[in-house]
């Protein structure tokens, strides 16, 4: 059994921050994930995707992000469990016991459940017969948007990520836009770019279609799309990329006695702390009065929690607010020379 102060269930930027924040005040812990690599949303689903809302980053992806926050904890060692999740937590006298379904045993005075929105995947096209093609030719997320390059791409839906990407790979590559409506969901500055791309001939878009079937043997030769009316265009096309949201998952931690809210945590603006006492909740699985589901806001979530969680790992000390700037036990933490 693996003994540490704090177990963080998430490893998106928010979770990564909070092993910051635990580390300098003095805690240990360890990081779980579901999947199978450290970032979250962040790098499953838009790391070459511009963020522009990150305090004194004008502009980054999230993949450095990911990897500022991972070397900002190096001084930290912490250890990550990818690819498993939290089956079961039980409270044994003052510490929680919490098992992965993978058979890993941590025993911890806290938990800090920095799971995002639970566990996701993306909503998938209906249309018969494209397993196959599926994660080669059919995408749902973006890795590296190099193979894109000089390629003829059909890009569906309305939302940011459709339009983001239309608008992103239409620098190097044909891309074609679809959706089942006229009207597009996403920003209103992104609509317009897209317009005035396909205004400069840059951008096909095709609005009340939907994706009907795929032809091709080992690849994909072409695709037919359906306009509501029944009338089928046929597109020759290298790569198709679906971007219809998120399905959410809580899965275990509905089960952990929480008290939930339409899929979320409610929480004390406090500390983060949960209706049970031990467990916090930051980032976007968190809910409470002015709730923004921002990463900047999952920061201060994750700043809070890990002082709340020092109570339970030290509750013979008093812990002291100092900034880092002049506390000399948080700069030994960290590694700074003098």
């Amino acid at each position: 059994m693996i003994k540490t102060d704090t177990l963080i269930i998430g490893a998106g930027p928010v979770g990564l921050f909070c092993v910051h924040q635990l580390g300098i005040i003095g805690l240990k812990c360890e990081v779980v994930d579901n999947l199978d690599k450290i970032g979250g949303q962040c790098i499953e689903l838009y790391p070459d995707k511009p963020i522009y809302d990150i305090p004194a980053v004008p502009e980054c992806t999230g993949e450095n992000l990911t990897n500022n926050l991972i070397k900002q904890i190096e001084p930290f060692k912490p250890n990550f469990y990818l690819g498993e999740r939290v089956e079961n937590i039980e409270k044994v006298e003052k510490k929680w016991i919490v098992k992965t379904n993978k058979g890993t045993e941590f025993e911890v005075a806290s938990i800090i459940i920095a799971a995002g929105v639970g566990s996701f995947e993306p909503r998938r096209f209906s249309t018969k017969e494209i397993e196959k093609y599926e994660g080669k030719q059919i995408l749902y997320s973006i890795k590296d948007k190099t193979v894109f390059k000089n390629k003829t791409v059909v890009i569906f839906g309305g939302g940011d990520s459709a339009l983001d990407w239309a608008i992103e790979l239409s620098n190097t590559s044909k891309v074609i836009l679809v959706h089942r409506r006229d009207d597009f969901r996403g920003m209103q500055a992104s609509i317009d770019k897209a317009k005035q791309l396909k205004e400069e001939g840059k951008i096909e878009i095709y609005t009340k279609y939907q994706l009907d079937s795929v032809k091709g043997q080992e690849k994909i030769e072409s695709i037919n799309i359906k306009h509501d009316d029944e009338t089928i265009k046929e597109i020759k096309t290298d790569y198709v990329l679906g971007f219809f949201g998120l399905i959410m998952q809580l899965g275990p931690i509905a089960e952990w006695g929480l008290n939930l809210d339409k899929k979320t945590i409610p929480v004390n603006t406090e500390s983060f702390e949960t209706n049970k006492e031990g467990i916090f909740a930051i980032g976007d699985i968190c809910s409470y009065p002015g709730k923004l589901k921002l990463i900047l806001s999952g920061f201060h979530e994750g700043a809070l929690a890990a002082r709340g969680s020092f109570k339970y790992a030290r509750p013979d000390e008093k812990l002291r607010f100092e900034f880092t700037t002049t506390s000399k036990a948080a700069q030994e933490r960290l590694g700074v020379k003098k």
